[in-house]
């Protein structure tokens, strides 16, 4: 009885030691935590390609995996550094627009050759409430003013602090390089660490391949066919910063529900209240066109049904994200929805009897 409750005290002593350095190393490595995140995504993507690389004849994985990191160099870091500057420029462009359209009063001219604020006043009036030409103006101004400013500190960042950015990019390639070689080790021995059944592990990895592969090939590539079009629109039509607004819809593309609405539904009033009927129909009808295929037919078919969460779930998820880890969020944030909804299949399936019997016995 005695050794019993001694072998308990020794392990409850070990098992808080282990839970304390746990919370070290965690803290130890929460500087890096974004890169080496972005290095597992990145590693994912590229691994194919080692591991071709590995299978041709008297090719080392030393050298396949430096090979695979020079072609990601090139593939991400210098497209990276010249749209940063093309972005900032545009940016800048369009804060300066903002800026100058109460002046030269563009917006003002185009609402008073439009019927559609009398239209708007007629709703409005039914609860007492009027809206101004002016008050339009100065809205308009401010948001243009806001959004090009926004963006463009956001572009300068990058291309102010190339440094960092230079110093950052390469200690990622590092990661990624050590993570070709021996990411598979890593995981079996985090596996072999964790005191969950294997099958429950294999399912918790699966789940996160398969979470990052539905975001990266389904939103980031249907994210890219979206900005790539609406760019090219948006310079076909003669609107100001394509580049600009095509990398935005890249990003707002990610969003279920609304998506590149935020920009192409502006885009066409604005085209409306310039008298232009027929392109401000042919942006809502191309919107509705590539929004509704690329959400219904393009990523079904990209992802399958691997992953399955609510729409307005993905959706929260991404704004999370971004509010707590910027860019990134719009991986991380899904992928932690999908570390919860994961274990929660688990103990759904295999503790919550053990957990609640008296639900079960009835």
């Amino acid at each position: 009885m005695e050794t019993k409750i001694s072998n308990n005290m020794i392990l409850w002593f070990f098992l808080c030691l282990f839970l304390v350095s746990i919370f070290f190393m965690g803290w130890l490595f929460m500087p890096f935590f974004s890169i080496i995140a972005l290095a597992a995504v990145v590693t994912g993507v590229f691994n194919p390609a080692y591991r071709f690389l590995e299978k041709t004849d008297k090719v080392s994985p030393v050298f396949a995996a430096l090979a695979t990191c020079v072609l990601i160099f090139f593939l991400l870091f210098i497209p990276l550094l010249f749209f940063g500057g093309v972005l900032s420029k545009e940016a800048y462009d369009l804060y300066l627009t903002g800026k100058d359209i109460v002046s030269s009063g563009q917006v003002k001219s185009l609402l008073e050759k439009s019927s559609v604020l009398d239209k708007v006043n007629i709703l409005l009036s039914n609860i007492n409430m009027e809206l101004t030409i002016d008050d339009l103006n100065e809205w308009v101004s401010e948001l243009g003013k806001f959004i090009g400013l926004l963006l463009f500190d956001q572009a300068k960042a990058l291309t102010a602090n190339v440094l960092n950015f230079v110093i950052n990019f390469f200690f990622m390639l590092m990661v990624v390089f050590f993570l070709l070689m021996d990411g598979q080790k890593l995981i079996a021995f985090l596996i072999d660490l964790s005191p969950l059944p294997l099958e429950e592990d294999e399912k918790l990895v699966q789940k996160f391949k398969d979470m990052t592969g539905a975001i990266l090939m389904g939103n980031g590539l249907g994210g890219l066919i979206q900005g790539t079009a609406g760019g090219i629109i948006f310079a076909l039509f003669g609107l100001n910063s394509p580049f600009l607004w095509g990398v935005v819809m890249v990003f707002l593309a990610f969003l279920p529900i609304i998506g590149i609405g935020v920009v192409f539904l502006p885009a066409a009033l604005y085209l409306f209240l310039k008298g232009r009927l027929l392109s401000a129909l042919f942006f809502i009808v191309f919107y509705a066109i590539m929004s509704g295929g690329i959400e219904y037919i393009f990523k079904p078919k990209i992802v399958g049904d691997r992953v399955k969460m609510h729409t307005l779930l993905v959706f929260l998820a991404i704004i999370g994200g971004l509010k707590l880890f910027g860019i990134l969020g719009i991986i991380f944030g899904p992928l932690i929805v999908t570390g919860f909804l994961t274990l929660t299949d688990i103990y759904k399936s295999n503790y919550q009897r053990i957990v609640e019997p008296d639900k079960f016995s009835q």
